[in-house]
């Protein structure tokens, strides 16, 4: 299962960005973790590799926060999952995250963000499934 966008989805959120402009997009970032991470790769910062899935994730998390401020972008929510009602293990993730951005170009500085990239060994290592879907704002109930 690919965790990272290939250039094919990356090219629609660039045609999109020219597209549509400005405008507000919610990217669902549903996440699975290894239990132990899996660097395939030096660890950044030098930091210890026997860490779960989780910590790794929260390694890079800790950079992705930042940036996505600085692009102009914030997470909206998080949570945990508890389970799926309809579907199958496929379908299990373990964490889902909001992240709201100001437009599709700012997400596309986020992607290729230098800091961002230089932290991605721990996505990598944090990850054995992953989904990001692009949405609308949506509204929000009263």
């Amino acid at each position: 299962m690919a965790i990272e966008p290939d250039e094919q989805q990356l090219a629609e959120v660039a045609r999109r960005a020219a597209q549509e402009g400005d405008g507000t997009v919610v990217m669902l970032n549903l996440n699975r973790y290894r239990d132990r991470a899996v660097y395939e790769e030096d660890v950044p910062g030098g930091l210890d590799p026997d860490v779960s899935g989780h910590e790794a994730y929260m390694r890079y998390g800790a950079v992705a926060t930042q940036v996505i401020e600085r692009v102009g972008g914030s997470i909206d929510w998080y949570t945990t999952s508890e389970g799926s009602v309809i579907g199958d293990d496929a379908d299990r993730y373990d964490e889902i995250v909001a992240a709201r951005y100001p437009s599709y170009a700012a997400f596309l500085q986020l992607v290729f963000d230098p800091e961002l990239l230089a932290a991605a060994a721990h996505r990598r290592a944090a990850l054995e499934r992953a989904a990001v879907i692009c949405c609308a704002p949506g509204v929000r109930p009263d």
